[in-house]
């Protein structure tokens, strides 16, 4: 959508409201609602502020300690949301309301380079220097309960109605059991201007899965959180929840495949080549980058607690630093052939921060390449019993790796590292000063 579009849509009353929008450390969209006139008038020109402890607060927003950039000694200031106007957007769920996200610069118009949105664009910068760009895809699954939000708060998300009650992986009679929501959301995104490739069942009950056709990677990270944001947003209005976590139960998790590849100026693939299963010496280079580099970054792929409890053996989500030629047992796994070829990434799950992964696989892929790292066979068979090196167990064991990692410091600079080891650091502490259900349950009674 255009500037000029909407200049003439609030002129003609049909639009009235404009969502300005930045992406915190979560993943999660956070602005504020501005009257249409006001962000043309005003906005449009000069940008708008918000508290600069957007980028320094946990999941339940409360003010912590540990950031440089934010804190009670530095006053919580404000820093300033630049429209970025190629993101413009009609929501059409909600009446009269178009979306737009903003990128962060202090005052002084230097970046926040704690953004996840600036993390990325770093990298592309990175690529942009040889002539290349990053075409990526990313799949996320989600989880559907007939239960609404505000139910499954007061139940303590216990006893609640997945919408599916077996597995429905391609399962056509399983998806139209809540196809109006699932056509719903996909005419919703439609509107939006994101393009939709398909929707399917999935293993767990009440998973489902809802694609896009791949794009450059900052546009893909954009869709990708205003899906998630609306997708909940859209089950919300019709009574019912989604989550994205990454292991909302003992069963198969929901994942958040990345799909990668690169273009020179010209459009030709950069990774694909003559050489075996397809591959050029720059995409050799770089798929070996990924595999030197995938446990130090893992914190950019699985950045909560919970999501560590996706990576068991024979759940499809991957546990071997390895990959494969369509081997979806292995971390990284090469699919297509020619134009089509492509790195997937199968470790994070659904509660990923899209520009965070997506930057930490360009800085992986450009170390390969620029050092020439040699590439290991692909493994056949299941990597699950390999006996390889594995991806970090914990979230306590991948912040580890992160903070005494040279190659995350090189790629995002010491300030970035520091502040995403910060906030694994206070959700490790929020977890342990916490008692469970497990506890209660084992040791109430019976110890």
């Amino acid at each position: 959508m255009s500037v000029e579009e909407l200049r003439g849509d609030v002129e003609a009353g049909r639009v009235d409201t404009v969502l300005l929008a930045v992406t915190d450390m979560q993943g999660r969209l956070q602005g504020k609602r501005l009257a249409a006139r006001y962000f043309l008038e005003v906005v449009l020109d000069h940008g708008a502020e918000g508290c600069d402890y957007l980028l320094a607060v946990d999941v339940d927003m409360n003010t912590v300690d540990g950031y440089a950039m934010s804190s009670w000694e530095r006053g919580y200031g404000d820093f300033v949301m630049k429209p970025d106007l190629s993101t413009l957007r009609r929501v059409p769920w909600h009446e009269g309301t178009v979306l737009l996200l903003a990128d962060l610069t202090w005052e002084d118009g230097s970046d926040v380079v704690a953004s996840p949105r600036q993390i990325l664009r770093a990298q592309l910068a990175r690529l942009a220097e040889r002539g290349w760009t990053a075409l990526v895809g990313t799949e996320l699954e989600f989880r559907v309960y007939e239960d609404s939000y505000e139910q499954a708060w007061q139940r303590g998300y216990r006893d609640m109605t997945p919408v599916n009650l077996y597995n429905v992986d391609y399962s056509l009679l399983g998806t139209a059991r809540i196809e109006p929501l699932l056509r719903k959301i996909r005419l919703g995104m439609e509107g939006a201007g994101l393009y939709v490739e398909s929707a399917k069942g999935e293993c767990n009950l009440g998973q489902h899965e809802i694609t896009f056709r791949y794009a450059d990677a900052l546009t893909t990270c954009d869709n990708h959180v205003f899906y998630k944001n609306g997708a909940k947003e859209i089950a919300a209005q019709e009574g019912r929840s989604i989550t994205f976590m990454a292991k909302p139960d003992p069963r198969e998790g929901n994942s958040c495949h990345i799909h990668i590849s690169l273009r020179d100026a010209g459009g030709t693939p950069v990774l694909a080549g003559t050489e075996p299963y397809g591959l050029s010496t720059a995409g050799r280079h770089f798929i070996a980058g990924q595999l030197a580099t995938l446990r130090e970054l893992t914190l950019a792929y699985a950045p909560n607690i919970n999501s560590y409890k996706r990576f068991v053996p024979g759940s499809f989500a991957p546990t071997a630093v390895k990959w494969g030629v369509d081997n979806r047992t292995c971390a990284l796994r090469l699919v297509g052939h020619g134009r089509s070829l492509r790195l997937e990434n199968r470790v994070p799950g659904g509660d990923v921060n899209p520009y965070l992964a997506v930057a930490a696989m360009i800085a992986a892929g450009l170390r390969g390449i620029d050092l020439e790292l040699p590439l290991e066979e692909p493994f056949a068979g299941n990597a699950y019993a390999a006996g390889a090196e594995t991806v970090p167990a914990t979230l306590r064991d991948a912040l580890a790796l992160w903070e005494g990692s040279d190659i995350a410091r090189d790629a995002f600079g010491k300030d970035v590292v520091d502040h995403y080891a910060n906030n694994a650091r206070i959700e490790l502490a929020a977890f342990d000063a916490a008692v469970t259900d497990w506890e209660l349950y084992r040791g109430f009674e019976r110890l």
